[in-house]
């Protein structure tokens, strides 16, 4: 299991003049440590997946933490926990923060808690302080952000704003068969609870959200954290290729509909395309089946899913659109056909002027330079940004490493982003 105690680790190098205004590195560093030891792989990663028994731990693990704190805690139908610190003036719209605490298969310790554990620990240093808001603060812990188990990631924060259609997860099944209404009731919930999850935002000003940036900006120019200017909104879409599956002895070369060698053409021309496109828009092909996958059998069908994204809605269709032609002409041209269907597609969102020049003005107050950063990956601020202005945090990641067991970032700039969130939210009030 875990060779070190990352508490530990996290505190080795620690700056202790960063421990003022009541907010502790060790508290910080003791619960990152006691979240990452839940799901806990032999890499020393994190597992715990979406509406798995390993999220609901780390759930309740942190609604203690909440309580300790003083909160008044809640779950809704989707499984997403809201702590609430009442401010003195109720009438107020209330400043929501927090991000989620599942991860990816074999993740790292930090994408998702530190967002957590950052927006808790501004409430215990208000708490030593002997501070309240004028507004109400909420802490929230969104349920399925990573999407690893249905290939279809959001799902708490989706709840929030409101699922327009629930047939599109009624008909999702995770590896083992499970389908989205078999997982929820397995951790006590329904498919009309997780319907009625909806949250009257219009109580709320805004959500800002910390997160480890996930690339290398921060970490190559020497500072702590950044501003995010818009989160580019992922669309993922299932290719599936069919041939004709046959004896890889007795099939002559002239005589083969191969899917997985017009997949394969398929999979070494989609990196070509976002280059055409613009100079944030990406594409990946990052999961793949072969059928009937035999050493001695000429595939017959492949399923691959691309993952698409861009910072501006327009830039990002006519990337889904290029990379669906590409795999209509790549068919036709091997004599296959090919199937696709949109498992996700969601609108970048853009960050307000306004709040990221009130982030820029906390900066340079705190004395560390501004930088600006398109987010690449998807966040639960990207749903809650379809209905509520958002602000998102990214604090420096080790080698832009994420979704890994190495996944690092040090403590010093953990706390810093405490530092930062704790006095935007309250030059909010």
């Amino acid at each position: 299991m875990m060779s070190y105690s990352l508490q530990q680790k996290l505190l080795a190098n620690y700056d202790v003049t960063l421990d003022r205004d009541g907010v502790s590195g060790k508290r910080l560093a003791s619960r990152l440590e006691q979240i990452a030891q839940i799901g806990l792989t032999e890499d020393n990663g994190s597992n715990r997946p979406g509406f798995s028994k390993e999220e609901l731990k780390a759930k309740k693990l942190v609604i203690e933490w909440m309580k300790e704190a003083g909160l008044t805690v809640t779950t809704d139908g989707a499984g997403n926990v809201f702590g609430r610190l009442e401010g003195k003036d109720p009438t107020q719209k209330v400043i929501l923060s927090g991000s989620h605490v599942d991860s990816v298969p074999n993740g790292g310790h930090f994408d998702g808690p530190l967002g957590v554990l950052a927006a808790l620990e501004v409430v215990e240093a208000w708490k030593e302080e002997g501070y309240t808001p004028v507004k109400p603060f909420e802490i929230v812990i969104f349920s399925d952000e990573e999407g690893s188990r249905f290939n279809s990631g959001f799902h708490g924060s989706k709840a929030v704003v409101g699922i327009e259609n629930i047939e599109e997860q009624l008909v999702l099944t995770d590896s083992t068969g499970l389908t989205f209404q078999e997982v929820l009731q397995s951790i006590g919930l329904t498919i009309e609870d997780y319907v009625h999850a909806k949250r009257d935002l219009s109580q709320y000003e805004l959500f800002i959200e910390v997160h480890i940036e996930q690339g290398k900006r921060l970490e190559k120019a020497n500072l702590p954290v950044g501003i995010v200017t818009g989160i580019a909104g992922p669309v993922w879409i299932e290719f599936s290729f069919s041939g004709e599956a046959g004896h890889a002895g007795n099939t002559p070369m002239t005589d083969r509909k191969d899917a997985l060698v017009a997949a394969s053409e398929f999979i070494l021309n989609v990196p070509n395309i976002p280059r055409e496109i613009s100079d944030s828009a990406v594409a990946t092909v990052g999961k793949l089946s072969v059928h009937p996958n035999g050493v001695n059998v000429i595939p017959g069908e492949v399923n691959l899913y691309v993952d698409m994204r861009d910072i501006e809605r327009t830039t990002q269709q006519q990337l889904v659109h290029k990379v669906i032609e590409l795999a209509e002409n790549i068919a036709e041209k091997h004599d296959v056909n090919i199937k696709f269907e949109k498992k996700t597609d969601i609108s970048p969102v853009p960050i307000s002027e306004d709040i990221q020049v009130q982030l820029k003005d906390v900066l340079q107050e705190l004395g560390i330079e501004p930088l600006y950063i398109p987010s690449g990956a998807g966040h639960d601020a990207m749903i809650i940004g379809e209905k509520l202005p958002v602000g998102m945090l990214f604090v420096k990641s080790k080698n832009g490493i994420s979704h890994r067991p190495d996944e690092w970032t040090e403590l010093n700039d953990c706390v810093q982003s405490v530092h930062v969130l704790k006095r935007f939210i309250e030059k909010r009030q």
